[in-house]
């Protein structure tokens, strides 16, 4: 169903390193509005939709968002190279390397692990749509909020490039929710 290029979507070279902003990416990696809720999110909920469109549509979107998330624990791997023990310490990070060393597991910026409750669905497409729309929103503003913390353009750049995806991802959500609406909807 997959084709994985291995390459990312958005090329990544961080050359300085900054625990603050590695650990602020964390929202995005494994909070209630991270690239990993929204991928399962979406790959749930295509099984709701009414057709082929909604489908085929919360498909490309739930992969788009994985090849995402590869992308945020990529930045956070280079933003954290070469730190040392010391230095996890100091940002807050002693957490993550007593239970993962120096590998990415999905938490928030505070720590707080992934939860399954992120996973939105309802089975009531009009529902799940909403809730979808709304989501890039938060997404997107997550994104500013973390643009706003850096003056990296190494880090500013793939972050750019991922708040103009959360913006194509509502569009195209508002666009089949339209179209459904005149679809299914017009008669009822």
């Amino acid at each position: 169903m997959w084709k994985y290029e291995k390459k990312l979507e958005y090329p990544i070279n961080i050359n300085n390193k900054d625990l603050k902003m590695a650990k602020a990416l964390l929202a995005q990696y494994g909070g209630p509005d991270s690239e990993l809720a929204a991928s399962l999110r979406y790959l749930n909920q295509r099984y709701t939709m009414p057709d082929e469109k909604g489908y085929a549509l919360l498909t490309d979107i739930g992969t788009e968002e994985m090849a995402h998330w590869e992308m945020i624990a990529t930045m956070v791997k280079q933003l954290m190279k070469g730190a040392t023990i010391e230095e996890l310490k100091n940002n807050g990070l002693e957490g993550n390397y007593t239970q993962h060393d120096g590998a990415v597991f999905p938490t928030d910026a505070n720590g707080v692990p992934f939860k399954t409750t992120y996973i939105e669905t309802t089975g009531d497409y009009r529902a799940d749509l909403e809730s979808d729309m709304a989501a890039e929103q938060r997404a997107r503003a997550t994104y500013e909020h973390l643009i706003n913390l850096t003056n990296d353009p190494d880090v500013i750049a793939p972050l750019s490039f991922l708040r103009q995806r959360e913006v194509v991802h509502y569009n195209r959500f508002k666009e089949l929710r339209d179209y459904y609406l005149n679809t299914y909807e017009k008669n009822s």
